[in-house]
This record gives structure tokens, C-alpha cells and sequence, in this order.
């Protein structure tokens, strides 16, 4: 097995970072955050179809977030492959969403898998395209937000 040179770690290190900085800007609903993450022009299927553009992408996470109570999206097993100024990188997520008002008692969780496309532009690694396999989810989907208006 070949050596990682520094270059490579330290790209790994910074996506890494960006992608825990996701799920908590999330969490957070912190959307403005996601600026510095995610490309302008980024690409996603998140399970409702193809999404172009990263305001979309955001307004797709606000459809179903933005009315849940709190939320934690915890990531694990992450394996990152950084090819010159591309990169690759799979997680797995495993979300809660709680319910709010009269749905607080209620809770609903996915399992899935993150698979991410990345660009260093400018020097700094930037998402520009997200994956989410859902593999398995638990309790009542209705403490999330009516999801995206057709």
C-alpha cells in the first residue's frame, strides 16, 4: 500500500470537516452555512427526483426540515478518495427527527448512505454532487415537513 502524501490527508482532514459542518448546519438549520460547502451549481438525489443548484438543494432540506422539532444527523464509517482537484467520499447517516407541537411525541429515523462528489476550487473543497441511499427508516414520517410543493 502506497503512502498518503500530506496533500491528500489534508484534503481528506478538509472534507471530511465539510461534511460534518452539513449535517450540522442541518441540525442547526443553519442554511446559510451550506454556502460555504456546497457549489453554487451542485447537483442531488435525495429520493424525490434530480435537483440542480444548491438553493434548490437547501429548499428541498427546508421543505422537510424547517417544520420538524430537533433533529441529529450522525455520520460514520466515512471513506474519502481524493483524485487530484476530485474527490469522493461515502458516509452513513443515521438521522432522529423529533416531532413538534402535538406530534412531540413521536420521532422518525432514517439509515442510509451518503455518496458525495467533490471540487476544489480556489483551494478549498467544495460538495458538487449528494447521493442519500436510504436504506431503512423507523417511526412516523408525518414530524417531518410536507416535503417540496409540486
Amino acid at each position: 500500500m502506497a503512502a498518503l502524501s500530506l496533500e491528500v490527508l489534508l484534503a481528506e482532514r478538509e472534507i471530511y470537516r465539510a461534511l460534518v459542518r452539513f449535517a450540522r448546519a442541518m441540525d442547526d438549520r443553519d442554511w446559510t452555512a451550506l454556502d460555504d460547502i456546497v457549489l453554487a451549481d451542485a447537483t442531488a438525489e435525495m429520493g424525490t427526483g434530480p435537483l440542480t443548484g444548491r438553493d434548490t438543494i437547501v429548499a428541498l432540506m427546508r421543505s422537510f426540515l424547517d417544520d420538524c422539532g430537533p433533529t441529529q444527523h450522525l455520520l460514520g464509517n466515512v471513506l474519502i478518495e481524493v483524485e487530484g482537484d476530485t474527490a469522493r467520499s461515502r458516509a452513513y447517516v443515521s438521522d432522529m427527527h423529533k416531532g413538534t407541537g402535538d406530534k412531540a411525541h413521536l420521532t422518525f429515523s432514517t439509515l442510509g448512505d451518503y455518496h458525495d462528489q467533490w471540487r476544489r476550487v480556489e483551494g478549498v473543497w467544495r460538495m458538487s454532487h449528494r447521493t442519500k441511499h436510504n436504506r431503512a427508516h423507523l417511526g412516523d414520517i408525518t414530524v417531518l415537513g410536507k416535503g417540496p410543493v409540486k
